[in-house]
């Protein structure tokens, strides 16, 4: 009898918003952020193997099989169950490293939600958050899939729903490095801290976009070509770059002008990610 296997979506998400409150004392930082998803993103098949080998298929080259998420994710899941089954598991990756539209943590996410059903740990929705936190502060709004106001590290979710436009995300051919964002001297660390309700109306910018437009030259070009055409914000500290449409159309009529010499997909926004809503039909 052939050994179970599934193939999931992994989604893009933006920050469409980022405020920095100030630094806690074990060197993170306090936030709030609003994260929306994409219906865009990677794809990763599993097939259950008895041996109890986590293997993964369609490795990046620059990132050693052990160090990537999907296996960490695995491998973690694997140890804290106790269960002696293993995963082949392949990845066909479409978003960006360093970009700041949580391929990584998405994948891993996937990885969990994907396990918890072969492995038939039947784990609650919590009890995987909680275990994604110790992979990355991104990882439980992926586990969640629903369109959250972030406040502590990333981990305080509360579900919200803006609106679902379609977005035209450019992505520059820089990969950003978080940690190095996160300690710019110049990094606005003060924000005051705002309802959920101010952010919805439109009350927001992103902390860390003038230290990557400072830093990323390919980033604040990617920015200044957006704005000709709408509101031009950074996600998470990058480097991916997004502005809001209000129909396909005009996000494609944009895009066909900006991508003769950047890359970019259109992708429509949504507040209940696509891996949430194949599973909700697979099970």
């Amino acid at each position: 009898m052939p050994l179970p296997r599934l193939t999931l979506p992994a989604p893009a998400k933006l920050n469409l918003m980022l405020h920095i409150l100030g630094r806690r004392a074990d060197g993170y930082h306090e936030l709030q952020t609003l994260f929306q998803f994409l219906d865009y993103g990677d794809e990763l098949d599993f097939a259950v193997r008895e041996d109890g080998l986590i293997q993964l298929h369609g490795a990046l080259d620059d990132v050693p099989h052990d160090s990537n998420l999907v296996v960490k994710a695995a491998r973690k899941l694997q140890a804290e169950a106790g269960t002696r089954l293993g995963a082949d598991i392949w990845l066909r990756k479409v978003l960006p490293m360093g970009g700041g539209i949580g391929g990584g943590s998405s994948d891993a996410a996937t990885t969990l939600l994907a396990l918890d059903h072969l492995w038939k740990l039947k784990w609650s929705e919590d009890r995987l958050a909680a275990l994604g936190l110790t992979l990355g502060a991104d990882v439980p709004v992926f586990i969640r899939g629903r369109a959250a106001f972030a406040e502590g590290v990333g981990e305080k979710l509360t579900p919200v729903e803006p609106a679902e436009p379609w977005y035209l995300v450019l992505v520059p051919q820089v990969s950003v490095s978080t940690a190095e964002i996160f300690s710019d001297p110049l990094l606005t660390r003060d924000s005051p801290a705002i309802k959920v309700r101010s952010v919805l109306e439109g009350n927001s910018r992103n902390d860390c976009q003038p230290v990557v437009e400072r830093r990323y030259p390919d980033v604040r070009n990617a920015l200044s070509l957006l704005s000709k055409f709408t509101q031009a914000k950074l996600t998470g500290t990058g480097s991916c770059v997004f502005g809001a449409f209000p129909n396909k159309a005009e996000a494609d009529k944009v895009s066909a002008l900006l991508t003769e010499t950047l890359t970019g997909f259109v992708a429509k926004g949504s507040n209940v990610s696509m891996l949430h809503r194949k599973l909700k039909t697979l099970f």
